[in-house]
């Protein structure tokens, strides 16, 4: 039975958190995606068995190097110890649960899908319309513009396919990427790849600008089309939506960005007597006194200068340190976030723009939806409730990412 109260729910109690478990986690299509294939035995799997999950407790104790020979063995121990949350990490060269047992020289992380975190907070000194830990569908506008820039990097960049995007719960986004040429990047490689990426330094102020051309040289053309993308919204989310240089310390952080200074001088004068214009006429502005300019070489370096700041202002904020390391630990998918109570639910790329994080299902609405629809009747641990409720469509989009994953690791292993 759920909860007999869904209204006001506390997301992290243990019979919410048992209900949930045991009626509406897709353990069955987290073990596909991660054991990359349907075997559920220990000496048909390779990966499952050797992969390390942790789990957060009610009472904030954290237990790390929990692993199982396949999904059933996991549901029965997470519904025993009914963590707030859980994590995945890498596939280890040896059990992670004989951790204690093996040498330390034995003991190593070996595979790990690639991963990315985008977080709402890195956003902070641009957005203007929430802070902190909230967030709403207007600066959700920044983590679908990074969505579309990263996804069309990674895919035409280095050809990777398999790309899962998870919203966090509440102020984020994570990014899986299960090729298996990914799976099995060195860190040095992963390393490589997120500096590859990085355009904004996590945690840099905006002030300072963005390094990302040699001299008056044209941006890389991963960059070229990253310009592209954010440009098509920029004025919609940047000087319509968030208004960025509608007041004093806007436009300054704006001009700080601009290298000629007698043009910057020129602004700050014209904008401090109107210093709450719109952001969309201070930048019409700023684009007539660059199409003024007579010398060839100052309205090159201008423009060159507009192009780093759409960059500097909707380019994706990573995490360096979350992609670095194959032994990072990441939330795992469909796990509840305990302030929100809304589900870690994967999301669509290319309807990102249309996602909102406020209509995502939370598990109080969840447990209404299980109460409504009546008893289960296929008795079992494993039943599908989820079919009976909002997380349907969520739990499809994942089963079908599993199946692409399980199916390409199939084509090639049959290639060899």
């Amino acid at each position: 039975m759920a909860p007999s109260s869904n209204l006001d729910i506390d997301p992290t109690s243990e019979e919410v958190l048992l209900t949930f478990y045991r009626r509406l986690y897709p353990f069955k299509q987290l073990f596909k995606w991660l054991n990359r294939g349907p075997e559920r035995t220990e000496k048909e799997s390779r990966l499952f068995p050797y992969r390390e999950f942790a789990f957060t407790l009610r009472n904030d104790a954290y237990l790390r190097y929990n692993s199982y020979p396949n999904d059933i063995e996991m549901k029965k121990h997470v519904c025993l110890l009914t963590p707030s949350r859980f994590e995945i990490g890498p596939v280890y060269s040896a059990q992670p649960r004989d951790k204690k047992t093996v040498r330390p020289t034995h003991f190593k992380a070996e595979k790990r899908e690639v991963v990315f975190d985008i977080d709402m907070t890195d956003y902070d000194p641009i957005r203007t319309c929430c802070s902190d830990a909230d967030i709403c569908k207007r600066c959700w506008g920044f983590i679908a513009v990074a969505v579309e820039v990263l996804d069309t990097a990674i895919r035409d960049q280095f050809g990777y396919t398999q790309l899962l995007w998870v919203y966090s719960g509440r102020r984020g986004i994570h990014l899986w990427i299960s090729d298996k040429e990914a799976f099995e990047l060195t860190d040095d490689q992963r390393k490589a790849m997120v500096e590859y990426l990085t355009v904004i330094r996590h945690g840099k102020e905006p002030g300072k600008r963005v390094n990302v051309r040699f001299g008056m040289k044209d941006l890389p053309p991963t960059l070229k089309d990253a310009c592209q993308t954010i440009n098509q919204t920029f004025d919609e989310l940047i000087l319509q939506d968030q208004d960025c240089f509608g007041t004093q310390e806007g436009y300054e952080t704006l001009l700080s960005l601009v290298p000629d200074a007698k043009m910057a001088s020129r602004l700050r004068e014209r904008w401090s007597q109107k210093p709450d214009s719109p952001s969309y006429v201070k930048w019409d502005e700023m684009k007539a006194e660059v199409k003024d300019l007579k010398d060839k070489h100052a309205r090159q370096n201008m423009r060159n200068a507009m192009e780093d700041i759409l960059l500097q202002y909707a380019y994706p904020r990573l995490d360096a340190e979350v992609s670095k390391h194959r032994n990072h630990l990441l939330k795992a998918p469909f796990c509840i976030h305990p302030k929100t109570g809304r589900i870690c639910v994967p999301v669509d790329p290319d309807r990102i723009r249309e996602f909102d994080p406020a209509k995502v299902p939370t598990v109080s609405q969840l447990l209404a939806e299980l109460d409504a629809a009546g008893p289960s009747t296929s008795g079992g641990e494993h039943r599908d409730d989820w079919q009976k409720t909002s997380l349907k469509p969520y739990v499809d989009m994942f089963e079908q990412y599993a199946h692409s994953v399980q199916e390409k690791q199939a084509k090639m292993d049959l290639s060899w």
